[in-house]
């Protein structure tokens, strides 16, 4: 563990040492207030009243459903109540229209041509959209965080090859599929006009006051505004306009940085291994010591319309650059937008950003610059 501020860091944790309480001590002090509170509350009652409290609250609704008993079977086990069903696994097509529908190898000998056209690994936030209403016929928009390249790979990571870099970039980032229920079942539509997957290199627009900074420069990117691809996409949401919010959550682990990273570097977590991808060694953007800025092109909110498979996703720097952990979107009450995010970081805040202008009807196409001007509370 490193130390920053009074606090116990681990290896890979970005090192705060801004001095403002985070939202882990702010709950914390309020939970104590209400806790103290409550004991209070609960001596000056009494006894007796307390009794009869408890007697009450045992009294609450079940659940509704039973228990599933502890098991170690490697299963997936649900309540007898409760039926699950197989939709989309790691490797199942995804349904792009004109594409050859590559099979899953179980022996993972699948290239990564192949994986371009199949699930991602390791499926988490997600999102569904219905078409014209329907809610049983729609697309899904998934996140797939990240890998595992032991079984990624027919012999793991003990060679390692560009091939296997191109492949394990592709197994990460998003998956748009349509999706129809018939006779209680669900499936993946093939031939699909919406279908797509977004990877860790699939071309991309940054949007909003960071849109063209000069930390966002690269070599082959001298403008700043034309990043590849989104990583390591954790919790997600979805807007009132119709598109899909893509987050982007420990992106620090990609990168190699220097033996001794600089002070930006450490406020992000980012170390001399990363979390062990190895892409550096054949991709250089991941190269921290010889592409300094590329890291800074990730952190970010990704827009997706998923009912636009030609449309470039768009990171919206507004909504502010960190690890973040969800985005929550309403509309206030005067109709603007308020974007709630987390930052999955220990140690770190809760964020707010609410739109300078009004939602408008008509979806993405009247909303396309919503979230470039704003406020970000902190």
């Amino acid at each position: 563990m490193g130390q920053g501020f009074g606090k116990a860091y681990e290896p890979e944790d970005g090192v705060n040492t801004a001095g403002n309480p985070s939202i882990h001590e702010v709950d914390g002090g309020r939970r104590h207030v209400l806790r103290c509170t409550s004991a209070a509350v609960a001596l000056l009652m009494g006894s007796h009243t307390l009794t009869g409290h408890a007697a009450t609250a045992a009294k609450g609704k079940p659940l509704g459903f039973t228990g599933v008993p502890v098991s170690s079977a490697d299963a997936l086990v649900v309540p007898p109540e409760y039926e699950a069903q197989v939709l989309y696994r790691w490797g199942d097509a995804t349904g792009i229209a004109g594409a050859a529908a590559p099979s899953f190898a179980a022996d993972a000998s699948n290239g990564a041509n192949d994986q371009l056209l199949q699930a991602g690994m390791h499926h988490d936030g997600m999102e569904y959209f219905p078409l014209d209403k329907n809610p049983r016929h729609g697309l899904l928009a998934i996140n797939h965080e990240y890998t595992d390249d032991g079984l990624l790979h027919s012999d793991g990571m003990s060679t390692w090859t560009a091939e296997k870099v191109r492949k394990s970039q592709a197994a990460h980032g998003v998956s748009v599929i349509e999706v129809v229920e018939r006779g209680g079942v669900w499936r993946v539509m093939p031939n699909s006009r919406y279908a797509r997957r977004i990877t860790a290199a699939t071309p991309m627009a940054f949007a909003g006051p960071a849109a063209g900074h000069a930390l966002l420069q690269t070599a082959a990117d001298p403008a700043g505004m034309r990043p590849l691809g989104t990583l390591n996409n954790c919790a997600a949401g979805q807007t009132p306009w119709g598109t899909f919010l893509t987050c982007e959550e420990n992106w620090n682990g990609y990168f190699s940085a220097a033996d001794k990273p600089t002070p930006d570097e450490l406020r992000y977590g980012m170390r001399a291994k990363g979390f062990g991808y190895r892409w550096h060694e054949f991709d250089e953007r991941f190269d921290a010591v010889k592409n300094p800025n590329e890291a800074n092109r990730f952190g970010w909110v990704v827009e997706i319309d998923p009912q636009d498979p030609a449309q470039t996703p768009v990171k919206r720097t507004a909504l502010g650059r960190f690890k973040h952990e969800g985005a929550t979107t309403t509309v206030s009450r005067d109709g603007h937008a308020v974007v709630y995010m987390g930052d999955d970081e220990r140690f770190e805040y809760v964020y707010k950003f609410v739109s300078r202008d009004k939602v408008k009807p008509g979806g993405l196409r009247n909303n396309r610059e919503l979230l470039d001007h704003g406020t970000l509370y902190v």
